[in-house]
């Protein structure tokens, strides 16, 4: 197994590509981003910024790696980690970067997973720096970056998968960083995800959506698969947890999410389809 960081990165204002020397990357141009101590950078320019702090929150970053660690999505890890590891080639090293990585959890468990004959340079990207400095503190073989979906700091061309995991997807910046045949793999909620949470906080579940997924210009598609299994929490904190770390903390009423915490236990089902796309000829 071989795991090293992504290289490819490229200036976030204005394209041109970083190159690492000492503590910092830099672009020809002259733009210089300093790697933090705990071994990530901030490629998110404050004028992309639509707030002082934003993506997911410091307790909602400690909430979900908290969640995740215990092992109960440990399932949709590992059909992910199969679907970017299905016919990547022996001896070279190919490149996956998770959009909207969070606190790494998925590629963490990716890179658990890649045989020895196998090689992978791994990015991880998310919008929050909280996520990336829990990422970065507990692996330092990935590059970990602040960064946005909306303006990928990643050259064209450069990427063999990209992940996109109950994130928001930016189909065109996806096209611009794949290689020709290189895949998108896409984690989304189903109808029956968490539904036994949701009754207890919402007065109503909105309506089953029944639709395919549209494929995004510049894709082809690639077979889907449907993930359904239970959970058991078996905690107050558990549970919590789980609301804090999704936004249905933040959707409900006060008095469903006091319904909510003052469970001690909790029986739920887990869905959740894995779509697949793969970047056609340019």
């Amino acid at each position: 197994m071989s795991i090293t960081p992504f290289q490819a990165l490229a200036c976030p204002l204005d394209g041109t590509p970083l190159h690492c020397t000492g503590s910092a990357w830099r672009c020809d141009s002259g733009h210089s981003f300093d790697i933090a101590s705990q071994g990530y950078t901030n490629l998110l320019p404050v004028q992309n910024k639509r707030s002082r702090d934003p993506g997911d929150s410091k307790e909602m970053i400690a909430a979900r790696r908290r969640f995740l660690t215990a092992g109960f999505y440990q399932p949709i890890a590992a059909a992910v980690s199969r679907a970017v590891l299905a016919d990547l080639p022996a001896g070279v090293v190919s490149s996956c970067l998770d959009a909207g990585c969070g606190e790494g959890y998925y590629l963490r468990q990716l890179a658990a997973a890649v045989p020895d004959e196998q090689m992978l340079a791994l990015l991880g990207l998310d919008i929050s720096k909280w996520a990336v400095l829990s990422a970065a503190r507990q692996d330092r073989r990935v590059s970990w970056v602040v960064g946005s979906n909306a303006n990928l700091p990643v050259l064209p061309a450069t990427l063999d998968r990209v992940l996109c995991m109950f994130g928001f997807p930016v189909y065109p910046e996806f096209a611009r960083v794949l290689k020709p045949g290189g895949r998108l793999l896409q984690v989304d909620a189903g109808s029956d995800h968490l539904r036994e949470l949701r009754e207890i906080i919402y007065p109503s579940l909105k309506p089953e959506r029944t639709a395919e997924m549209p494929t995004p210009a510049g894709f082809d598609p690639l077979p889907a698969e449907t993930l359904r299994f239970s959970i058991e929490l078996t905690s107050t904190e558990q549970i919590a947890d789980l609301l804090t770390m999704t936004p249905h903390l933040y959707r409900a009423k006060a008095e469903a999410r006091a319904e909510a915490a003052a469970l001690t236990a909790l029986s739920l089902s887990v869905d959740v389809r894995l779509t697949g796309f793969e970047r056609g000829p340019r």
